[in-house]
C-alpha cells in the first residue's frame, strides 16, 4: 500500500483491510510511522512518538476478526488519558518526571479493540487555549497552511489526522476542544454528551463535568463507531449516559426526520464575527432547507455572562485544582516559574475565589442547562458558527509582550483585583475567537463541527450543531446526511 492509497481510508475501512487479509496491522503501522516522521518535524503534532511501544502491543496481540479497530494506528491526545509507564505532561513543564501508573478506563478499551498506539498529541498548557501553543512542547501547526494555529487544545490530534498521519486520533472537550480543532482542520468532530464516555479511574468529572472525551476523524462513521465500541462504563461512574436504542453506526443508514432547526451568527459578546463564518452558517441553512429541514433565524438562547462570569469562574477554580493536584503528585509545590505566566494567574484568582462565589457560579451552569432544555422544546438543533474567526495566524491569540509583563507582575505581587480585571480582559480576546462552544460543556449536551466551508484562503471553517443533552442520535443522523448532500473526506490538506 502506498501512502495515498492509505489516506484514502478512514479507520473503518484501514480495519476491514486488516480484516480481510488485504494488508496487515504491520505495514499500516510502518506507513503511518513513516508519515509521521516526514510531517512532524514541521506540524510538531506529536510530542511524545511511542513506536516501540505499538510494535510490541502488535507482537504480544495481534489483531483479531472480533476487534472494532484491529490494526488501526493510533495517537491519544497528551491531557486527560493515562498510558501506563509513559509520560502524560499536559502540555506543562510542571509535570516533567511524572509517569502513568495505570492505563485509563478508555486507553484499556482502544487496546482490547486492537488500536495501535503508537504516540502522544500536543495540548496548550493544561488545555487551556484555542490555540495548541503552549512553552514546554512548541507550537502545533495547521497541515493546511502551516502559518496557521490548529486550534485547541486538541491540535496535535487535529493536525495529525488532516495531515494524513492517522485517521483518526483522540480530542477531548472542555470549552471546545474537540470541535474548534476540528473547524480549523477540515475534519468532524462531535462532543458527545456529558457521561457518554469514562474519564475513569483517575477522574469522576473534570472542570465540574464540562470535559469529556471523544475523537477527531475524517468520517462520520468513524465518529460514531467511537462512541458505540467505547461508551462502556468504569467502576464507579459519576455520571453515565444512557445507551442509545439504536447503534449510532446503525443509525447513519437512515435519513434523519425533519428537523426544526434555529440558526444565528450573532456574537453574544457583541463582537464581530467573520464573514467566512457567517457565510459557511448561511450555506449551511440554505442546504438544510434543500434537504427538507425548516431553518429559522433566531436569537441566541445564551448571553455574554454565561462566558465572562459564569465559565470563567469555574475555570479559575479548576486550574488552581489543577496545580494543588499536581503539587500533591510530586510532592513539591508548583512554582510560579514552571507554568506559563497566564495558567499561574488563573490559578492564583482561583485560590482568591470563595467557596460561596464557587458555588453560586457552579449552580449558574444548572440554570443554563435548563434554559437550553427549554429551547430544544422548539428546536431539535441550534446551528451556529463553530467559531467567530477563520483560522489564524500562530500567535494572533498569544498574550502581547506587555500583557505578559503585566500577568507577571501582578502575579508576584498577588494583587488581586488588578490581576482579575487584566484576566477577564485576556479571556474576552480569547472569547472573540470561541463564543459558541463553551455552552454545551456548561450544559453537558452533544455538539458536532461539520467541515461543509474552505474560505477563499482554503482554510476550512466549520459550522456547528447543538443537539439536546442525549440526542447524539440527531446529530449522527444529520451529519450523515450532509456528508452524503457534501462530501468533504477527499479534501486533502
Amino acid at each position: 500500500m502506498t501512502f495515498s492509497e492509505y489516506r484514502q481510508y478512514d479507520a473503518q475501512g484501514l480495519a476491514e483491510l486488516v480484516r480481510s487479509g488485504q494488508i496487515t496491522a504491520a505495514e499500516l503501522l510502518d506507513i503511518a510511522i513513516a508519515r509521521a516522521e516526514e510531517v512532524n518535524p514541521q506540524l510538531n503534532a506529536i510530542n511524545l512518538p511511542l513506536y516501540e511501544f505499538a510494535r510490541e502491543q502488535l507482537a504480544n496481540h495481534p489483531p483479531s476478526a472480533a476487534q472494532k479497530f484491529g490494526g488501526v494506528p493510533f495517537l491519544i491526545k497528551d491531557l486527560g488519558l493515562a498510558l501506563k509507564g509513559t509520560a502524560l505532561r499536559i502540555g506543562s513543564r510542571s509535570t516533567e518526571g511524572m509517569v502513568s501508573e495505570v492505563d485509563s478506563h478508555l486507553v484499556q478499551l482502544f487496546r482490547k479493540e486492537g488500536l495501535l498506539i503508537f504516540g502522544k498529541t500536543n495540548t496548550p498548557e493544561f488545555g487551556l487555549t484555542p490555540f495548541t501553543e503552549p512553552e514546554a512542547f512548541g507550537v502545533t501547526r495547521n497541515p493546511w497552511n502551516k502559518d496557521y494555529t490548529p486550534g485547541g487544545s486538541s491540535g496535535g490530534s487535529a493536525a495529525a489526522v488532516a495531515g494524513g498521519i492517522v485517521p483518526m486520533a483522540t480530542a477531548s472537550d472542555g470549552g471546545g476542544s474537540i470541535r474548534m480543532p476540528a473547524s480549523c482542520c477540515g475534519l468532524f468532530g462531535l462532543k458527545p454528551s456529558r457521561g457518554r464516555l469514562s474519564l475513569g479511574p483517575g477522574a469522576g468529572e473534570s472542570w465540574n463535568g464540562a470535559v469529556v472525551e471523544g475523537c477527531n476523524s475524517r468520517s462520520v462513521r468513524d465518529s460514531a463507531a467511537f462512541l458505540d465500541t467505547f461508551s462502556k462504563p468504569g467502576i464507579g461512574e459519576l455520571y453515565y449516559a444512557p445507551p442509545p436504542k439504536v447503534a449510532y453506526t446503525d443509525l447513519l443508514k437512515t435519513p434523519p426526520e425533519k428537523l426544526r432547526i434555529g440558526f444565528s451568527t450573532e456574537h453574544p459578546l457583541g463582537l464581530p464575527v467573520a464573514e467566512d463564518c457567517k457565510q459557511a452558517v448561511e450555506e449551511t441553512a440554505h442546504l438544510l432547507a434543500d434537504l427538507g429541514h425548516e431553518v429559522e433565524a433566531i436569537p441566541l438562547p445564551y448571553q455574554r455572562e454565561d462566558l465572562t462570569k459564569t465559565f470563567l469562574h469555574l475555570i479559575m477554580g479548576e486550574v488552581s485544582a489543577e496545580l494543588k493536584s499536581i503539587s500533591a503528585s510530586r510532592g513539591i509545590k508548583v512554582k510560579r516559574g514552571e507554568v506559563e505566566a497566564n495558567t499561574y494567574a488563573l490559578g492564583l484568582l482561583g485560590d482568591a475565589i470563595s467557596a460561596g462565589e464557587y458555588a453560586y457560579y457552579r449552580s449558574q451552569w444548572n440554570g443554563l442547562a435548563r434554559r437550553q432544555g427549554h429551547f430544544h422544546q422548539s428546536y431539535q438543533c441550534l446551528l451556529t458558527p463553530t467559531v467567530a474567526l477563520a483560522p489564524f495566524r500562530i500567535g494572533s491569540l498569544q498574550s502581547s509582550p506587555a500583557e505578559k509583563i503585566l500577568v507577571n507582575v501582578l502575579s508576584s505581587l498577588r494583587l488581586g483585583s488588578l490581576m482579575k480585571a487584566n484576566i477577564e480582559q485576556l479571556a474576552e480576546k480569547v472569547f472573540a475567537f470561541m463564543p459558541y462552544t463553551p455552552i454545551a460543556n456548561m450544559t453537558g449536551q452533544p455538539a458536532m463541527s461539520v467541515p461543509l466551508h474552505w474560505n477563499a484562503e482554503g482554510l476550512p471553517v466549520g459550522v456547528m450543531f447543538t443537539a439536546g443533552i442525549y440526542r447524539e442520535d440527531i446529530l449522527f443522523k444529520l451529519a450523515a446526511q450532509l456528508e452524503e448532500a457534501k462530501p468533504w473526506m477527499q479534501r486533502m490538506a
